[in-house]
């Protein structure tokens, strides 16, 4: 059996990757600092911690791949999509298009987050019971595994809004 990275199989898509978020927070080690300098009102250079991220969605628009996600969130927020909501303007500035959807609009979700690549391979992001990445994936290319996943995000793509509408919207409440 192969192993390869999420990264690995994003790089090698042809047309477009998806990612479903569906948690209120996450435990990924990389981003222990920058969270506790955020929740800290500490000065951090988020631009450069998030550099590597950046030029590969750079690279991957740059070959024609389009990058989506939607993020559905709990509202209040909690202290870590507060955080992401400072951070997406650099998803979108690196060419990712991030649509938000409060949950209570959501209707039944998957429990897992996921990514889909080029519609036909789904990803699974592998956490421990807390959310905190073990750094692997679970592959699939499964067709009702990838049918279901397809079918979730279109229904919740139709629904959420993108982030500049968004953060508008929750800048008003």
């Amino acid at each position: 059996m192969e192993f390869r990275t999420a990264t690995e199989l994003l790089q090698e898509s042809r047309n477009e990757v998806f990612h479903l978020e569906v948690r209120d927070s996450y435990g990924e080690p990389g981003e222990d600092e920058a969270f506790r300098c955020f929740v800290n009102n500490e000065p951090f250079d988020y631009r450069e911690w998030f550099q590597d991220w950046y030029d590969f969605v750079k690279e991957l628009t740059a070959r024609s791949v389009s990058v989506s996600r939607v993020r559905v969130v709990t509202v209040p927020h909690s202290d870590y999509q507060r955080w992401l909501l400072t951070l997406t303007t650099l998803n979108v500035e690196a060419g990712e298009d991030i649509r938000y959807l409060p949950r209570h609009l959501a209707g039944k979700l998957p429990r897992d987050d996921w990514w889909l690549v080029d519609s036909e391979t789904v990803v699974f992001n592998l956490s421990d019971k807390d959310g905190r990445s073990v750094g692997g994936s679970a592959v699939t290319t499964d067709p009702e595994i990838v049918s279901y996943c397809r079918n979730v995000r279109d229904r919740l793509w139709s629904l959420a809004m993108p982030y500049a509408e968004y953060t508008q919207v929750m800048s008003q409440q």
